[in-house]
């Protein structure tokens, strides 16, 4: 079976912004099996959902995201990206923007995300992901703190 383009992104040699944009290309197709090529091969990676429980390894995450996917594919933008950064791993903070659709139309909600990557042997992967509930509204850009770290 050919490889996806999102699994390409998360081949060897690919950066952490790579696992992170084929990430969100998987949710946004509902393709489990793209998304977990995204995370690391390691019992200790952790996801925990707006709400939800803390689910530890490969086994709880992959169930946990074929569950939403059984509702669709999940329409989550990231945007606003904060990176702290080091030669074997990345914390990214990012603003989800989820679109909903509802019988009045798209409707918007924002999360807020920390994805840490750790380069393993094959490649940078995903070992967390800890999204948390923002607001139903766009957050105001004007209080949004510069992205240089002193």
């Amino acid at each position: 079976m050919p490889k996806s383009p999102s699994r390409t992104a998360v081949s060897v040699g690919g950066t952490a912004d790579d696992v992170e944009a084929a990430f969100y290309e998987a949710l946004q197709r509902g393709d489990i099996e793209a998304l977990m090529a995204c995370w690391a091969d390691d019992d200790e990676m952790f996801c925990v959902h707006p709400g939800g429980p803390r689910l530890v390894g490969p086994g709880a995450i992959r169930a946990a995201f074929e569950q939403m996917f059984g509702n669709g594919a999940i329409h989550a933008t990231p945007a606003r990206v904060r990176k702290v950064e080091s030669l074997a791993s990345a914390v990214h903070n990012v603003l989800e923007r989820i679109e909903v659709l509802t019988s009045e139309g798209p409707r918007h909600a924002y999360v807020l995300a920390t994805n840490v990557y750790h380069k393993t042997a094959q490649g940078w992967r995903m070992v967390a992901h800890h999204a948390s509930p923002g607001a139903a509204h766009a957050p105001d850009e004007a209080n949004d703190p510069p992205q240089t770290l002193h």
